[in-house]
């Protein structure tokens, strides 16, 4: 029951100047493929982790953890229209004299469960269309803040003479670090820009898993691999039929009620996905090699 085209993943370390979009088209260039996708958008200036679904793999896209990491450099003393050093400067400021035990004091309340106001220039959609669309029209947009988290959030450096500081972020899906910097200079008084953004981690996939444009074509990461976080179920011979048929049947198990449950089929290939219902069953949410 192999799949009869390329499933699974591939991780790039992105470089900067390209778009998100620009490396799925290299990628479907260097595999042959037409059904790409990937996983969370890196504007072009930041630079690394981009988890890229190859084939059905792109069906798992919804599934898999949203949670991402990032090292990036605040500058202090200015801000722009982009949040970051892309965008038009709009004020500089003096920034104050600062130990690590000032900027430990202004992060501790970026850590948690917080609202964020995303950047002008962003992917929201306001009233149908692109946020940073309108503001390049020169409109002033009001975007509402939203709840995100931030789960740790490391100063890793400061440097007083070029006033920038360099933070790890882990934080959930929707967190915009260039608004982390603007925020967090706002908090010191100064005001603050993204620098430099480099991405670690996302989607469960690391920088330890990604290659470069050039390197491709490369093996596939078994898509499996994105699913550590859910729990797995493998058919018995006598349930593979009845599996891409669409038919629920018995967990072997306990699980999570609702929950998504990743199928292996009886030789232990990844096959789709289910969700948990009651009576102890398993309902095909996905099905990779359907019937009919």
């Amino acid at each position: 029951m192999p799949h009869a085209a390329p499933c699974g993943f591939l991780v790039l370390d992105k470089p900067a100047g390209l778009s998100s979009h620009a490396c799925v088209s290299k990628v479907r260039r260097a595999y042959g493929l037409k059904r790409v996708g990937h996983g969370g958008t890196l504007d072009p200036a930041v630079t690394g982790v981009l988890p890229i679904a190859l084939g059905q793999a792109t069906r798992l896209l919804p599934y898999l953890s949203g949670d991402k990491a990032y090292r990036g450099v605040v500058r202090l003393g200015l801000r722009t229209s982009s949040d970051d050093l892309e965008g038009e400067r709009l004020a500089e400021q003096p920034v104050p004299e600062l130990d690590d035990a000032a900027l430990e004091r202004a992060l501790a309340g970026f850590r948690g469960a917080i609202l964020q106001r995303p950047p002008q220039v962003s992917a929201v959609h306001v009233a149908g269309e692109r946020a940073y669309a309108r503001s390049r029209r020169g409109e002033a947009l009001e975007l509402p803040a939203r709840p995100v988290t931030i789960q740790r959030l490391t100063l890793l450096g400061w440097d007083p003479a070029a006033a920038e500081l360099e933070l790890e972020v882990h934080c959930s899906a929707g967190t915009y670090i260039r608004s982390l910097a603007r925020d967090l200079g706002q908090a010191l008084g100064c005001g603050g820009a993204l620098a430099r953004l480099r991405r670690i981690a996302a989607l469960g996939f690391g920088l330890q898993q990604a290659v470069s444009l050039d390197a491709l074509p490369q093996p596939l990461l078994d898509p499996l691999a994105a699913l550590g976080h859910l729990p797995h179920q493998q058919l018995l011979s006598d349930q593979w039929d009845g599996w891409r048929c669409g038919r629920a049947f018995a967990a072997t198990r306990e699980l999570p009620p609702a929950g998504p449950v990743a199928v292996l089929g009886p030789d232990g290939n990844l096959v789709g996905m289910a969700r948990a219902v009651a009576g102890g069953l398993l309902q095909p949410k996905l099905v990779f090699d359907a019937a009919g």
